[in-house]
């Protein structure tokens, strides 16, 4: 069973431009942010997966903005499960302000997962316990 989770923070001086909105190119980086920060809530943080000798490099990554958010607002992202077969998974993201409640962007990014060597990690077989996590969040 798919499960949603949420990552939140303020938003900081420096990601606005001189129009006083945030940069466009900082809602990809939110999404980094919430996808590292849900593995790690489901006990699969950066750090150890990279241990593991596992890297998971982004293969796509899309934003649709709609609502524009300013220095100092709040925001929640939503991380959705979109998909996850051992070898690839995907996530869909949506922004939400967090004093309007209204959805201000919607993206995906879609990865895949390697090893040192570039070569493509069978993780059911290789990593157990990494796969057994992420199809207790992803869904299989």
């Amino acid at each position: 069973m798919t499960e949603v989770k949420e990552y939140g923070r303020k938003i900081q001086y420096y990601e606005t431009d001189r129009m006083g909105i945030v940069h466009h190119s900082n809602y990809i980086r939110w999404m980094e942010e919430a996808r590292t920060d849900v593995l790690e809530q489901i006990g699969l943080p950066y750090d150890k997966i990279e241990k593991a000798g596992i890297l998971i490099p982004v293969l796509g990554a899309s934003c649709e903005y709609r609502i524009s958010f300013r220095y100092a607002e709040n925001f929640r992202i939503k991380v959705i499960p979109n998909g996850f077969n051992g070898i690839k998974m995907g996530l869909k993201y949506e922004i939400y302000g967090q004093e309007d409640g209204k959805l201000h962007a919607a993206g995906e990014t879609s990865h895949c997962f390697l090893d040192r060597k570039m070569m493509p990690v069978h993780l059911k077989r290789d990593y157990p316990e990494i796969y057994n996590r992420l199809v207790a969040y992803m869904g299989d």
